[in-house]
């Protein structure tokens, strides 16, 4: 990722690990969005209305688009293999992102490149 090494932590300090089996979803297009996830290890594939978009892999995030903006899942995002990903809530991504301009910066590019067309 861009984030730096302080950021990194900071995010890191306040996520939950999960184990993601292989095809588990682990968010659904359409759906509310509670959680920004962080892929600690494996893979995950993101479609959106059933076409793959993108293979994401350790060290790649999803999830933030519906969090910070209060919108509705883009895309559908599962589990290739056993994936690791640290999940972390919301607020805690809210307040790290009004805490941290770098952080914000990383997280609006991101919105910004992957919103769909």
């Amino acid at each position: 990722t861009d984030f730096a090494a302080p950021d990194v932590a900071a995010i890191a300090a306040k996520m939950e690990e999960r184990i993601a089996a292989p095809g588990e979803r682990l968010m659904r297009e359409g759906a509310n969005g509670y959680s920004f996830f962080v892929v600690l290890s494996g893979e995950v594939e993101v479609t959106r209305a059933g076409a793959s978009v993108v293979t994401l892999v350790t060290g790649d995030f999803f999830g933030e688009a519906a969090v910070l903006d209060n919108a509705r899942r883009n895309a559908t995002v599962t589990a290739v293999g056993e994936t690791v990903v640290g999940e972390l809530f919301g607020a805690d991504l809210a307040k790290l992102d009004a805490d941290s301009p770098e952080i914000h910066a990383r997280l609006r590019g991101a919105i910004e490149a992957r919103r769909p067309a």
